[in-house]
């Protein structure tokens, strides 16, 4: 992730990080896969797994955020160093949230089990969006970890797709609740499900943005994509 430093301990300690920014990646990356088996299969086990490991991925973030700040008071890093540190600390955040979301879908699955909503409801329509939002968070920290922004850029296109699969299965399932209103509560569920699924996709583009920040310099958040386009020349 980082490049040669004259303080070869420093290289040491980032390098440290940066694996720990991984591991917790894959840990949520394990989450999602989790609720969206609870979700197809209205497995309860399953949903539990998600909870549990929302304990450990919130310990990852805390340890990560105390490693940083210890390295920022002993080697006071400046220009890249410094933008590297601060944007390992956001991409935690926006991870320790995804978590957040695959926590929700969880619980939501547990709602719609209770309910006795029966497998007829759609959620299997969801695994296309929730297969397209994991793929992405595995693709962006893949970008994270090579700084390459080529990557990050991609990353930023594709996150529209799923919004795109968003508004469609939104669409859907309106429909489904006006042919039987009896399903409009646990519809309703799946509705927030979605809205998580998306939510997941958004945080992959945070970390992608954040890898042209350490590049470039440049805060490319809430700007267009020929904007950033034009940062990248």
């Amino acid at each position: 992730m980082t490049e040669k430093h004259l303080s070869s301990q420093f290289d040491s300690e980032l390098s440290a990080v940066s694996t720990r920014v991984m591991e917790m990646g894959g840990l949520v990356e394990s989450q999602i896969r989790h609720a969206i088996y609870a979700l197809s299969q209205l497995s309860v086990d399953a949903a539990n797994e998600v909870a549990a490991a929302e304990v450990r991925v919130n310990a990852m973030e805390v340890d990560i955020d105390r490693d940083l700040s210890s390295i920022i008071a002993r080697r006071q890093p400046t220009a890249r160093d410094l933008r590297l540190l601060i944007a390992i600390s956001k991409a935690t955040a926006n991870l320790e949230r995804v978590g957040d979301e695959a926590a929700k879908i969880a619980r939501m699955v547990l709602s719609i089990i209770q309910s006795g909503a029966p497998r007829s409801l759609p959620s299997l329509e969801l695994r296309v969006a929730s297969d397209m939002a994991s793929g992405l968070l595995r693709k962006a920290l893949d970008a994270f970890a090579r700084l390459d922004t080529t990557a990050a850029l991609a990353i930023l296109k594709e996150d529209d797709l799923i919004d795109q699969e968003f508004d469609g299965f939104v669409r859907k399932l309106i429909t489904y609740m006006m042919e039987d209103p009896r399903m409009i509560s646990p519809s309703l569920d799946l509705l927030f499900l979605a809205k998580a699924i998306e939510r997941i996709g958004d945080h992959a583009k945070n970390i992608a943005e954040l890898i042209i920040y350490i590049v470039k310099g440049a805060d490319v958040r809430h700007t267009s994509i020929d904007q950033i386009e034009s940062v990248m020349k």
